[in-house]
């Protein structure tokens, strides 16, 4: 196989939300990249398919007319107005996802991976600033003259003075370049099936997290989709799956065969295509996502919300300020990780506050009494239930969110209709 050498300033390995987005950023700022995807596009990517309004705010910073072009095209994209929390006890907490003023579209919407990820590569092949290799597959890496040497498996070779690493779950770069190892604790199972002609469906298109009392502490999740499809799911961390021995498959079949609620729901629904699993990193502890030459963003620098599983926004954010980044690097001619870690400061001044929340609200399935006392007292204290909003939205709260206190406050204060 002869070996083609390619020389570039910003190499993007993968080109998912992460990729994508750091890619258009780039290319906005009028710096170029080159982006490679070991699959080619359109692909599918195993997901729990919802888009939050973190990703809206993302796709507004991009271009405003993103968000308007996605909400007219219900064949591809749904309107979603919120989540819906299903405590053990059955008691349904609906939490409306917060919007600051007035909106034309959805704060958040639904779309099957294959669908959005082929949306935002189409955005990406736009741009006279980026080189898409698709079906490129990197293998190896090595440093050389304060570069990174990337490898395919298909005899290209790239020298870049910066790698954003964007290659999803399990990342092979940020395992042994990045030095970062999964832990079980942090880490999560998910297993995804398409339905059609489940019933119950919510008329605003909320999402549902069932935390169900036979399968704790994991979690069983609901999500429509365009067309009549529906996202339908189970996940566990990885160490209570070991722990208990869980079998997700068995445990997902005996879900819908003997919940009481929602084997009514699923009576006359057709599961279309296979049952699928996949991991999620989750983003329950702080790592250092960068080093001397790279960045790592998306799954690929464990960033999944490890309450509700979403990932796509915050791989998106991390793609915009890894962006952002690159080009201060760029700036100073400065790769050193000294000034690369800014990424991760600013990074996790963005997403920390909602990342722990999250991790909080985690440790409450280990607890159903008191997951259930949450719910009841959210069903009737607003300012609880603002705070559950504040996983999807950017609300100004998280001054308030660093002092436990507050959460004593919050579940054992009066009720604040």
């Amino acid at each position: 196989m002869s070996s083609t050498t390619i020389q570039t300033d910003i190499l993007i390995i993968g080109a998912g939300p992460a990729g994508a987005s750091a890619a258009l950023f780039l290319a906005k700022k009028g710096i170029a990249s080159i982006i490679v995807d070991k699959e080619k596009f359109p692909r599918d990517k195993i997901c729990g398919d919802a888009l939050s309004g973190k990703t809206v705010e993302v796709l507004n910073k991009l271009d405003k007319s993103f968000v308007t072009e996605i909400a007219t095209d219900e064949n591809k994209f749904l309107g979603s107005y919120g989540v819906t929390f299903v405590a053990p006890n059955q008691q349904a907490l609906r939490v409306p996802f917060q919007t600051k003023s007035e909106r034309k579209n959805a704060p958040g919407f639904i779309s099957k991976r294959i669908d959005f990820d082929n949306w935002l590569i189409e955005k990406v092949k736009l741009q006279k600033e980026v080189q898409l290799l698709e079906e490129t597959e990197i293998r190896n890496y090595r440093r050389e003259d304060n570069c990174i040497i990337a490898e395919s498996t298909d005899g290209k070779t790239i020298k870049a003075k910066i790698v954003i690493t964007c290659d999803g779950a399990y990342s092979s770069f940020t395992k042994n370049i990045a030095g970062i190892k999964t832990e079980a604790e942090h880490n999560c199972f998910g297993l995804r099936a398409y339905y059609k002609n489940v019933s119950g469906m919510d008329a605003e298109n909320f999402i549902e997290l069932h935390f169900l009392k036979e399968f704790l502490p994991g979690y069983f999740w609901i999500f429509p989709l365009p067309n009549g499809y529906v996202n339908v799911g189970v996940g566990m961390r990885a160490d209570k799956m070991s722990a208990k021995k869980i079998n997700l498959k068995k445990s997902f079949e005996s879900i819908l065969e003997n919940n009481a609620v929602l084997k009514e729901r699923f009576a006359n629904a057709e599961k279309i295509g296979d049952v699928k699993l996949f991991g999620l990193p989750l983003g329950s502890r702080k790592r250092n996502l960068s080093g001397d030459n790279f960045m790592l963003c998306g799954d690929a620098a464990m960033l999944i919300d490890p309450f509700t599983g979403e990932g796509i926004g915050n791989a998106m954010f991390s793609g915009m300020y890894a962006a952002l980044q690159a080009e201060k690097c760029l700036q100073q001619n400065n790769f050193f990780v000294s000034f690369m870690k800014q990424y991760d400061e600013v990074l996790y001044k963005r997403l920390w506050s909602e990342l722990l929340l999250s991790y909080r609200m985690q440790q409450l399935v280990n607890f159903p009494w008191l997951f259930n006392l949450v719910v009841r007292k959210a069903n009737s204290n607003k300012l609880l239930s603002e705070t559950i909003s504040c996983m999807f939205e950017d609300l100004d709260m998280r001054a308030r969110l660093k002092s436990p206190s507050f959460y004593f406050k919050l579940l054992f204060s009066p009720s604040q209709k």
